[in-house]
């Protein structure tokens, strides 16, 4: 088969899609990856294909410089999606309000200036099936125009889903002629410029690709979903000698994630405070701090180790617990590893997956408000000494490794490609 995967510039999103890209691959189908030319060397880089397509315009880096852009989003969900965390907010004129702003301020500016180049590429190619993440509908788009089958691949909680089938809900209860959908519009105006109709498939695809176990994850009833294993990927990356050796000690990793200091201008919380309130503990410590966030430091204690970066999946299994900001990448690593977790969620769906984490007594969470010095460490020592944490870390490792990997996913999408794809193209 002939497979593309489409992805708007946004590097972690993008490393979260490699591993399946690499099974399709590897089971000996044609796989390309197109995004936005300044995207080819990341894309290349990851050993795939890249298909550069439309023009570079970049929505996140620009956005990291507006402050009112960065207090939003480090506000965590916003409507429509906030109604997962809390379903008393699915009222018809807040999530409409909420699908109007999301397709005016991201989905048209991230989508636009590749959407004309993916469909001529697609008509050249003619894929079979297109893989795109919620964030990338330019893949539907190309895909429904040449009658290929297409799939969403996750890299959080299905916040889109779940807002979307509140949000069909709420429009079928409204007086004909009050069902305004600003996104089927949207997604409806390409289709017919390309030949075809709108379907609502173009919003979440023919099927869902998800890679977080069930305990993690919130879906839509209605939708059909396929999960397969989270395998890290982390770009270029070289394994230190000095995680050769076991460590002699407990040791507690930190990690911060590549977004807060690419996308929001530093961490949310203080580095100091963190590392001088592990100080006294006999413990290795070691952080993984960018390097214009080390320079703000005015004293690094004689247990901590700071390094700019260094594969997780490399750190995680020699740790004996992990401070992260619950990512989605972080987090399902660390999971994989058994390893308890101590999450600060920065935005986005970091406050429901750390919040998922705590229920299920695989760890501990804090907001960032709270994520004082001796409230870390007090939740540090918890970590190191109480069993529970590391035998219901363990639960999870079990669960995520009782799931089909990507390669064993591979004949399942196979068959739903054939499936779907249209008979007529």
């Amino acid at each position: 088969m002939r497979i593309l995967f489409t992805a708007i510039p946004e590097k972690t999103i993008f490393m979260g899609m490699v591993p399946l890209a690499w099974a399709l691959r590897n089971a000996g189908h044609d796989v390309r990856v197109a995004s936005q030319p300044s995207f080819a060397g990341t894309i290349t880089q990851a050993g795939l294909t890249a298909v550069p397509v439309g023009r570079d315009s970049d929505l996140f880096r620009t956005a990291r410089m507006e402050p009112e852009a960065l207090e939003e989003a480090r506000a965590g969900l916003h409507s429509p999606w906030d109604v997962t965390e809390d379903p008393t907010r699915a009222t018809w004129d807040h999530m409409y309000a909420g699908y109007y702003d999301m397709v005016e301020k991201g989905h048209k500016p991230e989508n636009f200036p590749m959407i004309a180049g993916l469909v001529e590429y697609a008509r050249h190619w003619k894929p079979d099936l297109v893989i795109w993440n919620p964030l990338t509908l330019a893949g539907p788009i190309a895909a429904e125009a040449v009658g290929a089958a297409h799939a969403r691949l996750l890299f959080g909680i299905d916040v889109f889903g779940v807002a979307r089938e509140h949000f069909l809900r709420l429009k079928e209860q409204r007086p004909e002629g009050e069902r305004e959908d600003p996104l089927a519009d949207w997604l409806g105006g390409y289709a017919r410029k390309h030949g075809g109709e709108f379907t609502e498939s173009m919003t979440t695809g023919h099927f869902t690709i998800d890679q977080f176990p069930a305990s993690l994850q919130t879906e839509a009833p209605g939708l059909h979903y396929e999960r397969t294993q989270f395998i890290p990927y982390g770009g270029p990356a070289e394994t230190p000698k000095w995680l050769w050796r076991k460590p002699e000690r407990p040791r507690v990793g930190i990690t911060m994630g590549l977004s807060a200091t690419e996308l929001f201008n530093g961490y949310a919380h203080s580095t100091q405070d963190l590392l001088d309130a592990l100080a006294d503990l006999d413990a290795d410590i070691v952080a993984t701090i960018a390097d214009d966030e080390k320079a703000k430091l005015k004293r690094i204690p004689d247990n901590t180790r700071l390094v700019p970066y260094v594969p997780l999946h490399a750190l995680a299994p020699t740790c004996d617990a992990i401070i992260h900001h619950a990512g989605a990448g972080t987090l399902a690593t660390v999971s994989r590893y058994g390893v308890p977790q101590l999450s600060v969620p920065h935005h986005f769906d970091e406050p429901l997956f750390a919040r998922r984490l705590a229920e299920q007594g695989t760890g501990l969470a804090l907001a960032p408000r709270d994520a004082g010095g001796e409230n870390i460490r007090a939740h540090v020592l918890r970590l190191l000494t109480e069993p529970s944490f590391r035998e219901r870390a363990a639960a999870l490792r079990d669960e995520i490794h009782a799931l089909p990997s990507p390669n064993e996913l591979v004949p399942r999408v196979e068959e739903l490609t054939a499936a779907h794809r249209s008979t007529t193209r």
